[in-house]
């Protein structure tokens, strides 16, 4: 199991760790309602150092990205970022991903699930036909998302970069905390607002970021924050996780991500794609909240009120800010309307839940 720079820190903290993607990561410190309360209301600090980073270079770098891609990357300037994903040949995802545009033209940063940072490289590397240069970088660099309303503002006095105005999906480089090369950027999974912080760790740097971070943020009520608040933070927002509610044998456009899907481009299954948004598709992933009380979990069976098994929970969780029970799953198309009756079959009851809006409320 791996470490990050950062998992010392957690020990010291007290948080209850476990394995995650091949990690020891913190999955909580003081309780996953307490942490999630604390981002939605303040700010907390992630530690999010297992994700994936490749560096693209050179004339082909975006070639290469469009081509594996479902997004269209050519829209970016320098310091734009886009959110997307890698199209398997059959129609389904290879993964989510974030594209930075470092030099426009020219380099790029692709950040990956930490699960399938090998997987990812491989497939990219296959496509890869006119060799474009290629780093992974996921080894040495560390990254923190610091979320919620109070983030720039904690973070603003420990950089002359200015954060506290950085417009959703951009960045900016520079020195942060007396570490040079710093990225930021706000491209956050919580929908509490905040930057994500990525450095390479050397010379004491993640060290020299974190005690500064929370040497100026303790005393405005920043604290730690583990995976479980993380999860429970993306669900209520409605972001999908991939190896949840997107997988190798998921569309972008059964999942609602016909958003990140540009058809102006030649890239991998754009065939199939188009096929699903003229014809429609069979199944959907939509957002629902329980009317009965029980929680939704991952794989629980959905039915209709005759009891036919219609489709399957891909999240679910007690949301801390709603006071309710939500999840997310794949339906059939006829019952994926807002306000629809569905039923969750929890043990051996069927639960009566409707399908909601996402963000939920």
């Amino acid at each position: 199991m791996k470490n990050t720079p950062f998992t010392h820190k957690h020990i010291v903290l007290g948080a209850k760790m476990a394995e995650f993607a091949g990690y020891n990561m913190p999955i909580s410190y003081t309780g996953i309602n307490d942490e999630h309360a604390a981002v939605r209301k303040n700010a907390g600090v992630f530690d999010v150092s297992h994700m994936g980073e490749f560096i693209l270079k050179g004339e082909q770098a975006l070639d290469l990205i469009q081509r594996v891609t479902s997004n269209d990357a050519a829209k970016l300037k320098a310091g734009q970022a886009q959110y997307s994903c890698l199209p398997n040949k059959e129609g389904g995802i290879v993964d989510d991903l974030l594209v930075y545009c470092i030099k426009e033209n020219e380099v790029y940063m692709l950040v990956v699930n930490a699960s399938n940072i090998e997987k990812d490289w491989n497939w990219i590397a296959e496509h890869n036909t006119n060799d474009a240069e290629m780093h992974d970088i996921s080894e040495k660099t560390a990254l923190l998302a610091v979320q919620g309303p109070g983030a720039t503002k904690i973070l603003q006095p420990l950089t002359s970069m200015d954060i506290l105005n950085l417009k959703y999906y951009t960045f900016v480089k520079g020195t942060f905390a007396g570490v040079d090369n710093v990225l930021i950027s706000a491209t956050g999974y919580t929908g509490a607002g905040g930057v994500e912080i990525y450095f390479e760790d050397k010379e004491g740097a993640a060290e020299k970021i974190w005690d500064a971070i929370f040497a100026e943020g303790t005393p405005q009520g920043l604290k730690p924050i583990g995976l479980g608040a993380r999860d429970t933070l993306r669900l209520e927002m409605g972001f999908c996780l991939y190896g949840n509610d997107i997988d190798d044998t998921t569309s972008p456009i059964e999942a609602g991500l016909g958003w990140i899907t540009k058809f102006t481009k030649d890239f991998t299954s754009k065939e199939i794609f188009a096929q699903q948004k003229a014809e429609g598709v069979l199944k959907k992933l939509v957002g629902f909240e329980m009317i009965e009380k029980g929680i939704p979990r991952h794989g629980y069976e959905i039915k209709d009120f005759e009891g036919n098994t219609i489709g399957h929970v891909t999240s679910g969780t007690q949301a801390p800010s709603l006071g309710k029970a939500i999840g997310m799953g794949y339906v059939s198309s006829a019952y994926s309307a807002i306000d629809s009756i569905i039923f969750i079959k929890v043990r051996d009851k069927l639960l009566q839940a409707k399908v909601s809006k996402i963000p939920f409320a």
